[in-house]
């Protein structure tokens, strides 16, 4: 699921600073201007350092926080911790950002990175989906806050294998139930997958699935409903 680099062009190139080297060779934080820590930050970056840039970003904001830069260095540093793979600092730094600048231009990027930081840790089918759950209902939010957006349309893509890993959940569940004899609820699994899940790739599983259960239990109407013969 990793795509890191994608967005990072956009993010820094209006505001890369040309003045102003930065010297490696201070090891204590002494006051520095704008341009100089910034420049660090995306030396660090550069340097795929990240948590070196997001603390450089987080100095940008320490030491000048009423300067215009302050508010791009909170979103830089959520975007240097999602790099760094630290996604609950990446989310609590992006959701910091939404709350402080919810009428940001680049406030959807924000909603993105906090549904990233979900997407980035969705595991196998067998296990616990919490992270999916939390995937899902970030691009929803994002999709419907912000439809027009470059990260809604990303997110729309993402969303089909999010909502597969979900149906697959269902499906190993109502799988399980079913060598168990437990029919009832199979069958609610199964159902699941076909209602809220019908562009996953498990339609047609539950659906033979279903057919076969109804069967089974001598519901052979509710069989023939399912229009599999």
């Amino acid at each position: 699921f990793k795509h890191k680099n994608f967005f990072y062009l956009i993010l820094i190139l209006p505001l890369f600073f040309y003045s102003c080297s930065s010297s490696n060779d201070e090891e204590e934080y002494s006051e520095r201007s704008v341009e100089e820590i910034y420049n660090s930050a995306l030396n660090e970056l550069e340097s795929k350092n990240y948590i070196g840039a997001a603390r450089e970003f987080e100095e940008l904001e320490r030491q000048h926080p009423y300067s215009a830069w302050a508010k791009q260095a909170q979103i830089m540093t959520a975007y240097a911790r999602y790099l760094r793979n630290d996604y609950n600092e990446a989310i609590a730094a992006a959701q910091r950002y939404i709350e402080l600048h919810p009428g940001a231009d680049d406030i959807d990027y924000a909603y993105y990175l906090v549904a990233i930081s979900y997407y980035e840790r969705i595991s196998d089918v067998k296990r616990e989906q919490s992270m999916t759950k939390s995937a899902r209902d970030s691009f929803n939010e994002l999709i419907r806050r912000f439809p027009d957006s470059i990260y809604a349309r990303d997110s729309k893509q993402k969303l089909f294998l999010v909502l597969d890993h979900l149906a697959g959940k269902d499906m190993e569940a109502g799988r399980t139930y079913l060598s168990f004899d437990n029919y009832v609820a199979a069958i609610n699994r199964f159902k699941t997958v076909v209602k809220k899940y019908d562009t996953s790739v498990y339609v047609e599983e539950a659906l033979h699935r279903l057919v076969e259960i109804y069967y089974r239990i001598g519901l052979i109407e509710e069989a023939k409903k399912m229009g599999i013969n």
